[in-house]
């Protein structure tokens, strides 16, 4: 019986183990890679042709590295105003958008904006006229 207890302990310590070691080699994918997938995700929903597909993905790569440039401006001034966080935020994916209508055809735009892009901007229309006021 006591063997058995040892035998258990020695498997608990060792999934234990095993599963400490997979969450470590489980890294957070990349800017590039979220880039890429969120590429991806819209050439499905979209049905980009390949060429649309690399815009979006230059776009995105782009803006999202000069958003995050601007982010850590910020922090290295030690801004601590999350407002001013969500404006820059605002800035370049209004940037983002515009870029997106240039290479989308209207069914494409149209469908984005059904499918989120619209409400995402109405979000940030009424920020921008909430802060105005």
């Amino acid at each position: 019986m006591k063997h058995i207890n040892i035998l258990a302990v020695t498997l608990c310590l060792a999934m234990a183990s095993f599963s400490l070691s997979a969450q470590e080699n489980e890294k957070e994918p990349s800017l590039e890679e979220r880039c890429e997938q969120e590429a991806d995700r819209l050439e499905r929903l979209l049905e980009l042709e390949p060429w649309q597909t690399f815009y979006v993905d230059s776009i995105l790569k782009h803006d999202y590295a000069a958003m995050r440039s601007e982010y850590d401006k910020l922090r290295a001034s030690k801004v601590e105003n999350l407002n001013i966080y969500q404006e820059v935020q605002d800035k370049w994916m209004d940037s983002i958008d515009k870029a997106y209508r240039k290479v989308f055809d209207d069914a494409q735009w149209a469908l984005y904006l059904k499918q989120g892009g619209a409400r995402a901007q109405k979000a940030r229309d009424k920020r921008r006229e909430s802060k105005k006021k």
